[in-house]
């Protein structure tokens, strides 16, 4: 079935699929396909999963890359809206038997059938609509963190995995599959992790900052595009903008109108482990408590942002607080010790000077014990050293992990694994980072019913949470 059919016929409702008012996303029920394990008894037990990848220059190149190493796919189509770039042309020469497009409605028009599974490897803004139509149409989705750009966006995501059960999902944080994902769930059941009450999250390498004037006035102003480049398919939903390579192809995770700053690309790295272990959900409260370099169009240069959970269960209530830019480190408890800048993270390319040497990472304080951790997989270390010494002989043993964060989603599509990131898992996570994004925006503290997911002590940040209206045509990603 085409996605045109697929629209014509489908016929659901969008009510329920709007952020809850009083009750959260409604219920969807919809008939079950044959499982990728049944699929695969069907196809021969050396079946390879079809995967298109969507988005294939920089990160996303990484993506196809790191899944067609795994050798259990066959990549059957690349799409680029920047198809004639030179990140693009290193793909194509790679996959030359791919079929070759820039806009995906086309691709899922023309060839939906021979696909199984889609990698999101674009930017923050149109990961929502290229994982609903793929979702609709029955396609796994691989998708980058964020899983999303808004809050109702995740929330619109989390339903339609929902309804569409059988299709696998992952998201990009690919530390999920990595050291830390097994330790802090093996601490944690062996009650070395617990009673925490306090955590600090920071990123403060100069990765992803610019070097632009703060004091803007208004967009910027046109440029000519690049040869070939589908500027109207690169904005998707997002209101229209001129063209300007400010935006295009490494700085749109700035803007607010496309990415979602250094929490949205960090927080993922940094935070996904606490967040899903320690059980937060949704923060009652968000408040920035400094906006270096505030304005309305990007980022500030520097934040810090306190998020308030309540008690769950028998864990206490637990306040997380996020620092990001280069001159705004974090406190250090005593005997921290030393965390030298991770190697592997490449400089931004801008002239900003690196900071005293600290890693992305996050400190952890629970009722009788520290912690401290980097970013992605990096495992935790009890601090002081004398305190580490005296746990040794208590910690549990960590099993290692069975496949890294993409195999980990191939196998998921041939039904011989659960992924680890799935939409249900991740979403929440995107939404906490969509809330610290409306309060840089505005620069307020926010009151959130985690009930009702509404914001009660602002009309327009409770307005952000849908973001601004889709642009024309592409109204119907959000009725899926």
């Amino acid at each position: 079935m085409s996605r045109r059919d697929f629209i014509k016929t489908a016929g659901i409702a969008t009510a329920g699929l709007m952020v809850a008012g009083t009750g959260g996303v409604a219920a969807m029920g919809a008939a079950s396909p044959l499982t990728e394990a049944q699929r695969r008894g069907v196809r021969g037990a050396n079946y390879k999963v079809n995967l298109a990848g969507i988005g294939i220059g920089y990160r996303g190149r990484d993506i196809i890359t790191a899944m067609d190493n795994t050798g259990l796919v066959n990549v059957v189509a690349l799409c680029d809206v920047d198809l004639d770039s030179e990140e693009s042309k290193k793909m194509l020469s790679k996959f030359p038997k791919a079929k070759r497009y820039r806009d995906f409605r086309k691709m899922f028009d023309e060839m939906a059938g021979e696909i199984d599974a889609v990698t999101v490897g674009t930017p923050d803004h149109s990961h929502f609509p290229i994982s609903m139509l793929a979702m609709s149409l029955g396609k796994h989705v691989y998708v980058e963190k964020p899983m999303a750009r808004t809050f109702q966006e995740a929330e619109l995501m989390i339903a339609a995995a929902n309804k569409y059960p059988s299709v696998v999902t992952q998201v990009g944080n690919q530390g999920h599959s990595e050291a830390n994902y097994f330790q802090f769930k093996a601490w944690m059941d062996a009650g070395i992790i617990k009673d925490v009450t306090k955590v600090t999250a920071h990123m403060n390498s100069a990765r992803r900052w610019h070097t632009w004037d703060t004091d803007i006035r208004k967009y910027p102003d046109a440029e000519p595009l690049p040869p070939g480049m589908d500027w109207d398919t690169w904005l998707m939903a997002a209101r229209y903008h001129d063209f300007n390579s400010k935006y295009h192809p490494g700085d749109w995770r700035s803007w607010y109108d496309f990415g979602m700053g250094a929490l949205g690309d960090w927080g993922a790295h940094i935070i996904d482990t606490v967040h899903e272990f320690l059980d937060l959900g949704l923060p009652y409260e968000v408040d920035p408590l400094l906006l270096e370099g505030h304005n309305d169009y990007f980022f500030p240069k520097s934040s810090t942002i306190l998020f308030r959970f309540p008690s769950r269960g028998t864990m206490p209530a637990l306040d997380l607080t996020w620092y990001d830019g280069v001159d705004n480190l974090p406190p250090l408890p005593e005997g921290y010790g030393v965390s030298e800048l991770d190697p592997n993270i490449p400089p931004s390319g801008a002239n900003v000077a690196e900071p005293v040497a600290l890693n992305p990472g996050k400190i952890i304080y629970g009722g009788d014990l520290t912690f401290k951790g980097g970013s992605h997989g990096t495992t935790l270390s009890i601090i002081p050293e004398d305190k580490a010494r005296e746990m040794e002989h208590l910690l549990p043993e960590v099993p290692e992990s069975p496949s890294n964060h993409y195999e980990n989603f191939v196998r998921a599509c041939l039904g011989e694994e659960q992924t680890r990131s799935p939409f249900e898992i991740h979403g929440p996570l995107s939404q906490v980072f969509s809330l610290g994004v409306i309060a840089q925006q505005l620069g307020e503290k926010l009151i959130f019913d985690r009930r009702t997911k509404q914001v009660t002590n602002s009309r327009f940040a409770n307005a952000l949470l849908a973001g601004t209206p889709p642009r024309k045509g592409w109204e119907e990603f959000y009725k899926l």
